[in-house]
């Protein structure tokens, strides 16, 4: 099993045939992934060879669903265009739309998520490394090969955190794995895949990872605490960044004592998390949890 990514998953790849959509349409073709087509108006009708496997492309994401039924869609596109992108793929009434844009205003994002749910598309990021379900399917810019299957879940905010701890606890394995980006608004929490991951049978423990600024760890804490009964640790990115600075990511603003690391991790420590301090270390605390049990 996995949350929302399988192996049945078709794949369209908004932006496929632009240099950073060829080179990880490739990259998810290598790893299973069944993409199904790509979408560019001028090109429609084309298709693009990777490596002897023809991929059609299609002038419209309603145009790529009538002729292949997908269900999930990769979106490679500018950041000036990336609204226009997300909200024809929700009008289309794709269920995933995974957007790894970085850069894109706020107030788009606020659009097209808002978009969204009206039309019941889940928006996985944006600024995001997308999702990897290993051995079945791979939407986005996760390597594919540093993981096996296995019985963990991981959510994250970080995309290289999320890399490091697939790394980690590679001779484990990972049910999904989904970076949910780290920009002030985004359209799959902490929260949803926690509740995914509550209800995926092959999903034994769940890593969370999160970073200073905003509560999204903390409202996932008081989540965990009345509705999770699977073990669940954490890791929060920045002890040691300084308050009142933006940290990378652009929602990683820390005022005060709101959206410390040290607040996040004793909420999600009262709710039963265990937390580390370094992937490390989180990574150990995940297999003495999972020999424990």
């Amino acid at each position: 099993m996995a949350i929302h990514l399988t192996k049945e998953s078709k794949v369209l790849v908004q932006g496929m045939t632009g240099g950073q959509g060829m080179r990880h349409t490739r990259r998810m073709l290598a790893a299973g992934t069944n993409v199904v087509g790509g979408v560019n108006p001028r090109k429609a009708g084309q298709t693009v060879d990777f490596d002897g496997q023809a991929v059609p492309v299609f002038g419209s994401v309603a145009d790529g669903m009538r002729s292949t039924g997908v269900d999930v869609t990769v979106v490679f596109v500018p950041p000036a265009f990336a609204k226009a992108a997300v909200i024809e793929a929700a009008d289309a009434r794709i269920p995933l739309a995974v957007v790894i844009t970085e850069g894109i205003p706020v107030h788009d994002t606020v659009a097209f998520t808002a978009h969204a749910r009206r039309t019941g598309t889940r928006i996985v990021g944006p600024n995001c490394p997308g999702l990897i379900t290993p051995g079945q399917s791979n939407a986005g810019i996760i390597p594919a090969d540093i993981t096996k299957p296995g019985p963990i879940g991981l959510v994250s905010k970080s995309g290289t955190l999320t890399y490091q701890l697939m790394y980690e606890l590679r001779d484990i394995g990972f049910s999904t794995c989904v970076g949910i980006g780290g920009d002030p608004v985004v359209g799959t929490s902490h929260i949803d895949c926690l509740a995914a991951f509550q209800d995926d049978p092959d999903t034994e423990l769940v890593v969370l990872i999160g970073e200073i600024g905003g509560d999204a760890e903390e409202r996932a804490a008081a989540y965990i605490r009345e509705h999770v009964t699977k073990p669940v640790v954490g890791y929060i990115a920045g002890f040691t960044a300084p308050e009142g600075r933006t940290m990378g990511h652009a929602g990683a603003i820390v005022s005060g004592s709101a959206g410390t690391a040290r607040a996040k991790q004793e909420a999600l420590e009262a709710a039963g998390v265990r937390v580390g301090r370094t992937p490390t270390e989180t990574a150990r605390l995940v297999l003495d949890t999972l020999h424990a049990g």
